[in-house]
């Protein structure tokens, strides 16, 4: 049975990662797909954990090949998602997930319809820049751009099948759990996994 592509988008600062990373630590049935970009590691970030830190030219290398399932220029950096990141996986089976922007979203769609997409917002735009401050990392220029930025994502949030609104963190993951849950029991995985259960109980 081919595996399920579920797709997280967010603005920056909305706590994607940290729900991302919870729900990773719950469920072993998911893999997270590992993004390539071309900006610079921040703080305590790590080659192939975080990212596939490579360089412009490198990125634009690989897009050149037709090595990636999705890309875009965000925040003046390219990121997208290589091929071979994804579709070795769904074919054996494994749920993938993808945590990228809106527009790598609509990219992904557009190629798998099934794809399973949920959104992340924040509780008030006064949250959000708190936790963009609280980083440390972006100097005030950068906020400011990050935080305009931000409307126009969030302003996207309709795209999506599912909405989360990360106000208490807890609440957030138990709501992603159950995303991926209720997809699972859909008629037809259930069907691809229990067909000679189903053909038994229905036999003569």
């Amino acid at each position: 049975m081919r595996g399920t592509l579920y797709i997280v988008a967010a603005p920056s600062g909305a706590g994607k990662s940290s729900i991302v990373n919870a729900v990773l630590a719950r469920d072993p049935q998911i893999a997270l797909s590992i993004s390539f970009t071309s900006r610079q590691p921040r703080p305590g970030e790590r080659h192939a954990q975080h990212y596939n830190f490579v360089t412009e030219d490198e990125f634009q290398q690989m897009i050149g090949a037709g090595d990636f399932f999705e890309y875009a220029r965000v925040h003046g950096d390219w990121k997208g998602t290589a091929r071979q990141s994804v579709e070795p996986q769904l074919a054996a089976g494994k749920d993938v997930l993808l945590e990228i922007d809106w527009q790598g979203a609509r990219q992904v769609r557009d190629k798998l319809p099934n794809a399973v997409s949920v959104f992340i917002l924040p509780p008030s735009r006064q949250a959000l820049e708190q936790r963009m401050r609280n980083r440390g990392q972006d100097s005030e220029a950068v906020i400011q751009q990050r935080l305009a930025a931000a409307r126009e994502e969030m302003s996207h949030y309709g795209e999506f099948d599912y909405v989360i609104v990360n106000e208490v963190f807890d609440t957030a993951v138990d709501e992603m759990c159950s995303i991926f849950t209720a997809s699972r029991l859909r008629r037809e995985p259930q069907v691809a996994r229990h067909g000679k259960l189903i053909s038994n109980l229905l036999a003569d």
